[in-house]
């Protein structure tokens, strides 16, 4: 074992010791973040209007602190964009993470000097709490990839301006410089396919042994690798054996990836957003990844069935449930208060608080009140595929209201690797899941209000597609799993 090795096995030790103190204290903690954000924030614009001096407790704060989004907050963000200061948080922001917005055009997240160092810290610990558990340290002595945004950052008034995965690109630790791929040049490639394949030829004949990413913007570098190796990632690589990865759950794709690499390799969670680093894997024996109380971070949760009702109940960390499905809310030292980031979660351990994300609050389907969530779909899909051959790309659900002919129905669009025999049987295998997962859909199956899914299947690369035709091809960009529309639907009937 090399000193590297080593120096990173005695460091790991001493992170996943000082990460139990906070954890084994949850309340207390989130009740010293709650006051500190509160003090920081007193003399800041946002501050003064909410009466922060006047806030004594967390009853005070929802007393004064609506729910917003980012469109609620968008009049306060606009002025720190202008060049602002002590706006939403004392001072200017380092820089914006800029992103798609929906009804807002562009968004502009703020990210502070308080709030950038947990960025790179959570995606840190989490290898080490990695390396602490399983007793594996080899791999910082070969070369990591981190799948990623363009670290080109622009200026708007005084503030630097990008992806957040280009922007974090500019905190490597110095002792990972001379690991990490791809080169600095290919990594500041816009255009996505072509900047795969620059990877490809950097990488091919590397030794490989960290690849992080999104999954499937990391299966298409694995396809190409593939492509140009004529063999599995696995033998390519024959050192690789850990994937780290977020943005979406990993199950739906592990089937294709386990055949693309030739074997299986471990794998780490993680649950990073431009507004915050939320959570990570912090165990491969536990499920769900480890709640960040101690990041410059308050939480709330509010019911998901309750969110669209007037003044929803908001929870903090000591009264949440197991199993239960909440809309995450924020308020944080980058200036972000009483904020919806859009993500759903449910506790799957409170000692410690771990949680998976289970959807977003936007992508649903209850177009006949079913309210059906990614987790559902996702779960769904799983069982459907276990113990048999079929492998999956991608796919996302859509409602057919109004279909040519009998009941409405949700139609499944799948891009298939491998397909399924009996397609009918495999339709009725997510049917029987989504009806086991949703008491609504199986009343709407039984009611004779729905049929049961229709799948449609997707060509090769047809996701890809849809991602370029809007402008999201790789980078941070994910399919939505599910919507109550037929927007993505609507582009897969043009092609046929």
């Amino acid at each position: 074992m090399s000193i590297k090795a080593i120096a990173a096995k005695l460091f790991a030790k001493k992170i996943v010791r000082k990460t139990q103190e906070w954890a084994q204290n949850p309340v207390a903690t989130q009740e010293a973040v709650f006051k500190k954000l509160i003090k920081e924030a007193q003399s800041t614009q946002f501050g003064k209007d909410h009466y922060f001096e006047q806030i004594q407790s967390y009853a005070d704060f929802v007393q004064n602190v609506p729910i917003r989004d980012y469109e609620g907050l968008k009049s306060y963000v606009d002025r720190v964009v202008n060049g602002e200061e002590n706006v939403l948080w004392k001072g200017k922001p380092l820089y914006f993470a800029k992103t798609s917005g929906t009804t807002s055009g562009a968004k502009y997240i703020p990210l502070t000097k308080e709030s950038m160092p947990t960025h790179i810290q959570a995606s840190r610990n989490a290898i080490l709490h990695y390396i602490h558990e399983t007793g594996n340290a080899d791999f910082v002595d070969g070369k990591m990839i981190f799948l990623q945004g363009s670290p080109i950052l622009t200026e708007k008034n005084g503030i630097k301006l990008g992806r957040l995965s280009g922007i974090a690109a500019h905190f490597v630790p110095g002792y990972l410089q001379k690991n990490r791929m791809p080169s600095w040049e290919t990594n500041c490639i816009e255009d996505w396919e072509t900047k795969v394949n620059a990877i490809v030829e950097e990488t091919v004949k590397e030794d490989m042994r960290v690849i992080s990413g999104i999954p499937s913007w990391v299966q298409m570098y694995f396809e190409k690798l593939q492509q140009k190796g004529q063999k599995p990632v696995g033998e390519l690589f024959k050192n690789f054996n850990l994937f780290i990865y977020g943005g979406v759950n990993f199950e739906p794709y592990r089937a294709k990836f386990e055949n693309l690499i030739g074997r299986k390799v471990d794998s780490i969670e993680l649950f990073p957003a431009s507004e915050g680093f939320f959570a990570y894997q912090d165990s491969q024996k536990e499920k769900g990844m480890l709640l960040l109380l101690n990041s410059g971070i308050f939480y709330e949760f509010i019911k998901s069935e309750d969110f669209f009702t007037e003044n929803p109940k908001r929870y903090t960390i000591g009264e949440v449930e197991l199993g239960v499905n909440y809309v995450l809310i924020i308020s944080t030292n980058a200036g972000l208060w009483g904020y919806n980031i859009g993500d759903t979660v449910q506790f799957t351990s409170l000692k410690p608080y771990r949680v998976i994300v289970s959807g977003r609050i936007k992508h649903y389907i209850s177009a006949f009140g079913e309210h059906v969530i990614g987790k559902e779909v996702e779960s769904a899909l799983q069982e459907a595929i276990q113990g048999t051959n079929i492998r999956i790309n991608e796919f996302t659900v859509a409602p057919q209201i109004t279909p040519k002919e009998g009941l409405p129905y949700h139609e499944w669009f799948i891009e298939f690797e491998n397909e399924p025999k009996d397609e009918v049987a495999f339709a009725e295998a997510i049917d029987q899941a989504m009806r086991k997962q949703n008491i609504y859909y199986d009343d709407l199956i039984v009611g004779n209000v729905l049929r049961k899914v229709v799948i449609t299947k997707v060509a090769k690369n047809g996701f890809q597609d849809y991602m370029k035709s809007i402008g999201k091809l790789g980078g941070q960009n994910k399919i939505p799993r599910l919507s109550n529309d037929r927007k993505i639907a609507a582009f897969f009937e043009n092609k046929n």
